[in-house]
């Protein structure tokens, strides 16, 4: 047996790990697109590293992007078998999935104008909505800590991990030539203390660990203080200097943390009296599959929903509805709250506002969750005086601010929590994916301290064989 390290291999995105277990079963964990890599991005999502024919099956941590944007090109290069997934997941998935393949159409129709222009040969999509419509008939869907027989030799079990709605952790048991293998895929791994979702389940004892390693070092600030930093915000820079706030937020998840929080503040009776446009579609939609899996709640928003029906609604909140919509918003003299994605800032109609504010001093962005430092809020984040937006150069003007306790990911001590409920002694390999390879090193001296022995930080397309365990 052997994994191969296809993304998210000192990096936080592209996740792809590809376990080979004899004599030609394969199973992908996990098939995202890389994000935020700047001119390497096309590169990197043009090519597998294997062949998706080859594939025997295929699990899914999560919805979000980096996890599963790449499954329609999977499909569309030939793999036609089953993708395991929990419900909400599934539900996720879809719109998510949709919304990508939007996004390459539109981008590409947009880069062909220019090179028809230039008398260039017209270049095609990653994918199509068509082709990610030919991966949803492929879905598999499992409940979460329901072990789930894929074949004689595998086993799956879904465990909750915290990071999102539907979001698990990935627990296999392989037979290969009559010796059991145990081998868990934490996916993303979210927080103890989170706004909305339940906390991460224990898992069963592994052999093998994968782990993500976003935030390997360092400690979140308690997230109930981000409802007071939020407001700060807004009073600062919508009522005294009169501008508007953009917050570039990921459509799932964040968006809905940040809608929960203003709900707060207004049942508090202390939200400004202003409108609070959420300006992306995928948002829109992603908060309606949200509301429709109160299941995966936690205690206290399962408790608050008894008195408020809708925990994500407010007074002044807007929902575009269109483009035409989105860009009327430019001309508002009022001020104003703006949420939008991307969260990285790196595509979709967050761009378009971060330009058209970025050189007012009366406006602030505000970045509420990672980002990846060649991505445009990961410099903005860094402190850049001077950014290119779609080929344009602008001076930064703006204040930029951060509330980095909104992360979805778990810090140190979120993460050794989760993996605290394993037997040191019976952890055979550990391997650190998912993360910035100089965290990496750090959350690895860490994990030594705490007794872990055998920890690896595979590089992108390295091959490690298990050997015997």
């Amino acid at each position: 047996m052997k994994i191969t390290f296809h993304g998210a291999a000192r990096t936080v995105t592209g996740s792809k790990h590809l376990v080979h277990i004899q004599p030609d079963k394969k199973i992908l964990l996990d098939c995202g697109m890389f994000q935020g890599m700047g001119k390497d991005t096309l590169t990197l999502n043009s090519e597998f590293g294997f062949d998706p024919k080859e594939l025997t099956y295929v699990i899914i941590s999560h919805a979000h992007i980096d996890h599963i944007g790449l499954l329609p090109k999977l499909v569309k290069e030939g793999y036609k078998g089953k993708i395991f997934m929990t419900t909400a997941t599934s539900d996720l998935a879809k719109i998510m999935l949709l919304d990508s393949a939007h996004i390459q159409e539109s981008d590409v129709e947009h880069i062909n104008k220019q090179r028809e222009r230039d008398k260039r040969e017209p270049v095609e999509p990653l994918y199509t909505v068509e082709d990610a419509e030919n991966v949803f008939p492929l879905f598999e869907l499992v409940d979460y800590n329901q072990p789930h027989k894929i074949d004689n030799d595998v086993e799956l079990l879904h465990t909750d991990c915290g990071h999102l709605l539907g979001s698990a952790a990935i627990n296999l048991k392989i037979k290969e030539n009559g010796k059991l293998t145990r081998i868990t895929f934490s996916g993303d791994v979210g927080r103890y203390n989170d706004l909305i979702l339940r906390s991460p389940d224990v898992f069963p004892q592994a052999d093998v660990i994968l782990m993500e390693s976003t935030y390997g070092d360092r400690l979140h600030e308690s997230p109930i203080p981000a409802t007071d930093k939020l407001l700060n915000y807004i009073v600062d820079t919508c009522l005294k200097k009169k501008g508007r706030l953009i917050i570039p937020a990921f459509s799932v998840g964040r968006t809905q943390e940040i809608l929960y929080l203003l709900n707060r503040l207004e049942n508090e009776k202390r939200l400004p009296p202003l409108d609070y446009y959420v300006d992306s579609p995928l948002s829109t939609s992603a908060t309606d599959v949200i509301k429709h899996h109160p299941e995966c709640f936690n205690k206290e928003v399962q408790k608050l929903l008894k008195k408020d029906e809708d925990v994500f609604g407010f007074k002044g909140l807007i929902y575009t509805k269109n483009a035409q919509e989105s860009i009327a918003l430019n001309d508002l003299k009022e001020p104003c709250v703006i949420i939008s994605a991307s969260g990285m800032a790196e595509a979709g109609r967050v761009k378009h506002h971060i330009a058209h504010g970025i050189s007012n001093p009366n406006n602030t962005i505000l970045m509420v969750g990672y980002c990846e430092p060649h991505s445009l809020g990961g410099r903005l984040s860094a402190g850049a005086e001077h950014v290119t937006i779609y080929g344009e150069p602008y001076e930064v003007k703006a204040k930029v601010g951060v509330i980095q306790s909104m992360s979805a990911h778990g810090d140190y001590e979120d993460l050794f929590q989760w993996i605290s409920c394993q037997d040191i002694k019976q952890v055979s390999k550990l391997f650190l994916v998912h993360g910035e390879y100089d965290v990496q090193i750090k959350f690895r001296d860490w994990l030594l301290k705490k007794g872990f022995r055998d920890i690896e930080i595979p590089s992108l397309h390295q091959e490690i064989g298990l050997g015997s365990l």
